[in-house]
């Protein structure tokens, strides 16, 4: 029986800390690849070292090579420049998107059965210029964002009601930036909802929080950007996907009308099964709310339009 192969492209923090992540849950045999000499063949061997004490039996390989990644079963992206303080995800678009580029380039030669998971940043242009550019369809390319969002939000609305983030469950919808759209209507804390707990000035205050998440990392940590929560978000992702679990779970999928959007990888709900984003899920949302996710969308679509004119995106 075939085992499952899994590629890493990129070996940074997040990337090295997925790839711990994934061999720990045993989810298949791992390929950590990146151009720096050396680093993705150390973090694996330290990893693979690791493996008698964690009690996985799946492999670990580093390779510089990206004739290695070849035959995935998933591939997970996560290889570009992070964040600097003062810089917004936008800022990264043409040289996240020439490294995207390279990757399309691997993934067409050797893996287009793969289902690939994004996470290099701006997450929804990337997840698309990825798309386009392999031609997979788009089922099978899907970016992590929502998850690691909703964990955000998730994390400060139990923080501020003062109870386990277990019992909170909350979504959050749109680009993977500044107009993302935290839902309110639907966070609840076992099934009561979370403006019966908390005045509606402080729920105010932790959507904005959300919509920051990021940064503030990027500001107290000052020389990186945030890795242990994008990395439990992508594996959730994965472990969904490879064990056909049907989670359902707010992704950056590529809409085809759905909530009146049309050709944009957006942060949506989806089933995550086997054969990748399996359907999406269409909330019933309020005047604000579409207009918040038009919003969103509207803001995902300039920095295409900004891709193409450097000649990254296909016209």
């Amino acid at each position: 029986m075939k085992r499952t192969k899994i590629s890493v492209v990129g070996s940074g923090f997040v990337g090295a800390t997925a790839a711990q992540r994934l061999l720990e849950a045993d989810l298949g045999d791992l390929v950590l690849y990146d151009v720096i000499e050396g680093k993705p063949q150390g973090i694996a061997l330290d990893l693979a070292e690791s493996g008698p004490v964690q009690g996985f039996s799946v492999s670990a390989k580093g390779t510089n090579d990206p004739r290695d990644t070849h035959g995935s079963d998933l591939v997970l992206v996560t290889a570009g420049v992070p964040r600097k303080p003062g810089m917004s995800r936008s800022d990264l678009l043409e040289v996240n998107g020439k490294i995207v580029r390279d990757v399309a380039t691997h993934l067409r030669e050797g893996s287009r059965d793969a289902i690939v998971v994004v996470v290099t940043n701006p997450l929804d242009v990337m997840t698309y210029l990825l798309r386009a550019l392999t031609g997979f369809p788009a089922e099978r390319v899907v970016g992590m964002a929502g998850v690691l969002d909703s964990a955000r939000f998730r994390t400060f609305l139990a923080w501020e009601a003062g109870v386990s983030p277990r019992d909170v469950d909350a979504m959050v919808l749109g680009g993977h930036g500044d107009a993302m759209v935290p839902l309110l209507r639907y966070a609840t804390v076992n099934g009561i909802q979370v403006e019966r707990l908390i005045p509606k000035d402080r729920l105010d205050k932790l959507v904005q929080r959300t919509r920051d998440g990021g940064a503030e990392i990027v500001n107290l940590l000052k020389t990186g950007s945030a890795y242990y929560a994008p990395s439990a978000a992508s594996v959730e992702m994965i472990r969904s996907i490879l064990r056909d679990e049907k989670r359902l779970l707010p992704c950056c999928a590529h809409l085809a009308g759905q909530y009146g959007i049309r050709d944009l990888y957006v942060g949506v709900p989806v089933v995550l099964g086997r054969a990748g984003v399996e359907r999406v899920i269409e909330l019933d949302l309020a005047a604000e709310e579409k207009a918040a996710l038009q919003k969103s969308a509207s803001d995902v679509q300039k920095d295409l339009d900004l891709l193409r004119e450097k000649g990254l995106l296909p016209r």
